[in-house]
């Protein structure tokens, strides 16, 4: 998803700037971006506040443009999911106000184009309309169809996919490569502690390994459509790997030291980007990803690079 920026001119968008002007609302804007998309009951319910008081500066929010929500059936009727607008907000005169240059190309990948895999059972692949071909079986993982994928999973072996360079191809330096993207590990039904080491390579170079916990199936995902069982795989954590010139974090944290440096991306036309579950790791539990119409996220896989200014 790209980085979205909101600029505000104070003497035209008064009402930006009263609804930020709030500690509560300021309060939901944080949980939706560290969340994603909630509905107003469970955000009362991590804020702690009354669904009355969450419900008007919800409507408050939105009239602001600061968040969007979509209506989704539930158990009883519908109800409204809230989904955080922007990034940040910048505040500035008009005078003052340009365009902005972003220093990052976005590439996203849905889940069924890898270029190449090599999978073992228990492994599936769903869109939102049903299961394609047939479950546990590997070859099901060539079928056309899954370029519909929106929900892969298997027990070992791994997905390739291949993103184009194209910041060698604007001429541009590369100061950070990031993947981005919704994953949990893999048991038959769900399990909260089953823990599973997820490797990620670029250009044959293992950037680094990341262990999730568990195989989340206990309330159904945000996106996850109303066919698939509770007993299955309901939502995954969104990572987003980043290599710089420092090494290898997930979500700021170091696991390696395998930089920018080592990939060498200046003499590479493509990343080949592959998810993982070796033979030999410690926690081999398996992998789920998720990816539009799936989990909480509703996203494909992302490469974002980083580009010098």
């Amino acid at each position: 998803m790209s980085r979205n920026f909101l600029v505000v001119d104070p003497e035209q968008r008064l009402d930006v700037l009263k609804a930020l002007a709030s500690p509560i609302r300021i309060q939901i804007l944080k949980l939706l971006r560290t969340q994603s998309a909630m509905n107003g009951s469970d955000i009362a319910d991590k804020l702690e506040l009354p669904q009355s008081t969450v419900s008007t500066n919800l409507q408050i929010l939105e009239a602001a443009g600061l968040i969007r929500t979509d209506t989704q059936k539930a158990r009883k009727g519908n109800q409204k999911i809230c989904h955080s607008t922007f990034d940040e907000v910048l505040v500035m005169f008009d005078d003052d106000i340009a365009p902005l240059r972003s220093p990052m190309i976005e590439v996203a990948m849905p889940l069924g184009l890898y270029t190449s895999c090599e999978v073992s059972a228990p492994c599936g692949i769903c869109s939102v309309d049903g299961i394609i071909g047939m479950l546990d079986v590997p070859d099901t993982f060539l079928e056309p169809d899954r370029m519909k994928a929106g929900l892969v999973w298997f027990t070992q072996g791994y997905l390739e996919y291949k993103f184009p360079n194209n910041a060698r191809l604007s001429q541009h330096t590369v100061e950070a490569v990031e993947i981005s993207l919704e994953l949990s590990s893999e048991v038959p039904g769900t399990s909260a502690d089953w823990p599973s080491d997820i490797t990620i390579s670029i250009n044959g170079i293992e950037i680094g390994t990341w262990m999730t916990t568990g195989d989340f199936g206990d309330k159904r995902g945000v996106y996850t459509p109303s066919w698939w069982k509770l007993k299955g795989s309901q939502y995954g954590k969104l990572k987003n790997w980043r290599v710089t010139k420092d090494g290898t974090f997930v979500d700021g944290m170091k696991i390696s030291p395998v930089s920018l440096i080592d990939l060498d991306l200046a003499n590479h036309h493509s990343l080949r980007v592959r998810i993982a579950v070796k033979p030999d790791a410690k926690h081999p539990g398996g992998i789920n990803i998720f990816g539009r119409g799936f989990g909480n996220y509703d996203q494909d896989i992302i490469l974002r690079l980083y580009t010098a200014t």
